[in-house]
């Protein structure tokens, strides 16, 4: 089984990865269910808890629930008595795997539980969650890249089916919430050619953009023709400092902590903020990236369009 939490985690990719060998999820909850000390059981089983899990074990031992024979009853049983701080997204179980929603400290978080068959079954779902290390890999092919994700796409900015897709996966990004918007797309582009198309597309017309897509714009220098520069300029903004107007200041060294990781057709920084938020992600990767991972790819754009990978 594996555990991973969406939080603030002080890790590059703002997740935490935790394998628990030699169960299923019902298995895990079976143990669970009479355990004396469940927040203590918890946190040792999955390296620190989420927030609200062990009140499931509490209730089971408070009020003699019966042991769940399946994940039908598991599902009526969390449901009911797993404490979540939200109150508009009930525990998800299927799959043979937990998604919940909820928060701590007024910031989203989510963690899932998954067994191993579905994670190896799904790599379109899981390849992202499950991937615990930065920076993604690197590397392109020149074949074709399809998805069926949602994605805010822009304007075709050429023929052919190159395009070059913006990741903001940072919860700093979103002010603390999980109510997430997908990727951004420019179509008809390859990563080479996006800084082109950001410098000569007029203010009007970049005024109609997504957020992100008029962040990436101010966040590119002038002249720059590398769309990655962006991401070099963002690595070195101070905290939740704006983009508004960089114009005129000079390049600053990241925070020790940040990371930045550059290839021709994928980009990707790890912002430290601080240590309250962690890292903020910003990924920028064409289609020619993505058909060289293209499981990986469509995981992260999954990852980017809803708080449960396992919808979108």
């Amino acid at each position: 089984m594996y555990f991973i939490q969406r939080w603030r985690d002080e890790t590059p990719l703002g997740k935490r990865v935790t394998a628990v060998p030699g169960v299923t999820v019902l298995d895990w909850f079976r143990q669970g269910w009479q355990q004396e000390a469940p927040e203590k059981w918890v946190d040792e089983q999955l390296d620190g808890g989420p927030s609200g899990l062990a009140s499931i074990f509490e209730a089971a031992r408070e009020r003699d629930l019966p042991r769940p024979e399946s994940m039908d009853q598991l599902r009526e049983l969390l449901i009911e008595h797993l404490r979540v701080a939200r109150t508009d997204d009930d525990p998800r179980v299927g799959w043979h795997t937990v998604r919940v929603r909820t928060s701590a400290d007024e910031t989203d978080l989510a963690y899932y539980l998954v067994d191993d068959q579905p994670a190896a079954d799904y790599p379109e779902t899981f390849a992202f969650p499950l991937h615990d290390s930065w920076p993604l890999p690197g590397g392109a092919v020149d074949a074709g890249f399809v998805h069926d994700v949602p994605v805010r796409a822009l304007p075709a900015a050429g023929d052919g089916p190159d395009a070059v897709f913006s990741v903001r996966a940072g919860l700093a990004s979103s002010g603390g919430r999980l109510d997430l918007d997908g990727a951004v797309m420019f179509p008809g582009l390859t990563l080479p050619r996006l800084a082109a198309h950001l410098h000569g597309t007029d203010d009007a017309e970049a005024a109609r953009w997504p957020r992100d897509a008029q962040f990436l714009r101010a966040l590119l220098p002038p002249g720059e023709q590398d769309a990655g520069a962006a991401l070099d300029r963002f690595a070195w903004l101070d905290g939740h400092q704006p983009a508004a107007d960089l114009a005129g200041q000079p390049p600053r060294e990241p925070h020790p902590r940040t990371l930045v990781a550059r290839e021709p057709h994928i980009a990707q920084v790890a912002r430290y903020i601080d240590d309250l938020w962690g890292y903020d992600q910003w990924f920028l990767f064409d289609t020619h990236w993505a058909a060289a991972h293209p499981l990986l790819a469509r995981s992260l754009l999954r990852w980017a369009a809803h708080w449960d990978p396992c919808e979108y």
